[in-house]
């Protein structure tokens, strides 16, 4: 017994020392609480030698980890690279969060990087927060930073080029997700941003590769097939566009916004019925939801149900008042006019458009081939009219002789 007395003394006072020289090397005040916790329990086995006393199970265990185990741990977990210091102030700076005192955590934060430089948890962090209020310069410099320290951190990788991408910085963002997707050629949201920066910069052959490449990681991802189908869209490649909404729609069955593009293309390709199909879908989107009902009003036009024509017209009308207007130039309208109902200006509208740039865009392009296939569509039925008449008037020119 007093054996084991001896040889705990004299670990938790050789640790005692290890901790010590510790916080004199790293100038680091942190320490001094593992010093006084270490020194009771060093005390009380002392206390127990000299004095010979016999202690409860619940106090030697008590000792054992004010002045074994503890140590312990902080040497192990500093060996495995975490200083003891650099997990207070991150405790500390999240205690902060939880109790939303933003500033105090921010100071926790720059304290611990000011006296550790390499401390990747703490850029990090302060990154974050810096994202949050909006320091979206800081934020990049902090995360940055966690980069260099760990070469791995590829969602600060993202974070950066996100970041870059906000501030109008295409170029920069674009050049480093390129690097990132060389480094991780799965990470999807690397390849959805870098596919938004090339729409934008109307690169869609190099948008379409990426995509495709990514399948190769994501087959299960519809936003992948979304962004293909826009992008072929843009190609004016309808066949490929159809075909990736669809495989889209077919893993996203909310993808209310590609089936009004799938509505789109049955029109150009003069498919009625299967326009009728996806317009129905669609106008569970309250972004199309205006739309899908006028272009569905025009659908009937042409089959010449008028009933159903004015009802959808005038949903559309109600929903979105510039409706109105256009149904009044618009010619195949014309018949049903008079049962139009004139918007109530004096209601007014909020438009809540979450549509994105590239779908209002490819939505637009597939208005104007709508229109530019409607007109040559006419003009070949003009033309073959022509056609029939002259055959006519030939036929009754011969029985006339």
């Amino acid at each position: 017994m007093l054996f084991e007395k001896i040889i705990f003394n004299i670990l938790a006072f050789s640790l005692f020392i290890i901790i010590f020289f510790k916080m004199i090397k790293k100038n680091d005040t942190n320490y001094v609480i593992i010093l006084c916790m270490q020194a009771l329990g060093i005390l009380i086995g002392f206390i127990e030698i000299i004095f010979r006393l016999n202690m409860g199970y619940f106090m030697k265990f008590l000792v054992y980890i004010l002045s074994v185990i503890i140590p312990i741990i902080i040497i192990f977990i500093e060996f495995k690279g975490i200083d003891f210091s650099e997990i207070i102030y991150i405790t500390l700076a999240k205690i902060a969060i939880l109790m939303s005192d933003t500033k105090g955590a921010k100071n926790f934060l720059i304290n611990l990087i000011t006296k550790y430089h390499e401390s990747y948890l703490g850029h990090k962090m302060l990154a974050e927060i810096y994202e949050k209020e909006g320091g979206m310069r800081k934020a990049i410099d902090e995360y940055v930073q966690a980069i260099q320290i760990n070469k791995k951190d590829y969602d600060s990788y993202y974070k950066v080029s996100y970041l870059l991408n906000d501030l109008g910085k295409k170029k920069e963002a674009s050049e480093m997700l390129e690097e990132l997707l060389k480094k991780k050629p799965e990470m999807l949201d690397a390849t959805i941003l870098l596919g938004d920066i090339y729409c934008e910069q109307e690169r869609y052959k190099e948008a379409s590769n990426i995509y495709n490449d990514a399948l190769k990681y994501n087959p299960a991802s519809y936003e992948l097939y979304y962004n293909m189908g826009i992008v072929y869209t843009m190609l004016n490649d309808f066949k490929n566009a159809k075909s990736c909404y669809e495989k889209a729609a077919e893993i996203n069955t909310l993808l209310y916004n590609g089936y009004y593009s799938l509505a789109q293309i049955s029109l150009i390709y003069n498919d009625l019925e299967e326009a009728e199909k996806y317009f129905m879908q669609s106008v569970l989107s309250k972004d199309v939801e205006p739309k899908a009902y006028y272009n569905l009003a025009k659908i009937y036009m042409i089959r010449g149900d008028k009933e159903n024509a004015i009802k959808f017209l005038n949903i559309a009308i109600e929903l979105e008042h510039d409706f109105y207007n256009k149904a009044d130039k618009e010619p195949i309208f014309i018949p049903i006019k008079s049962y139009i109902n004139y918007p109530n200006m004096d209601d007014e509208q909020v438009k809540d458009n979450n549509l994105t740039q590239k779908e209002i865009k490819v939505q637009e392009h597939l208005e104007k081939t709508m229109k530019l296939v409607g007109k040559l569509s006419f003009n070949n039925i003009k033309l073959k009219k022509e056609k029939q008449n002259q055959i006519i008037d030939i036929e009754e020119q011969k029985e006339k002789e």
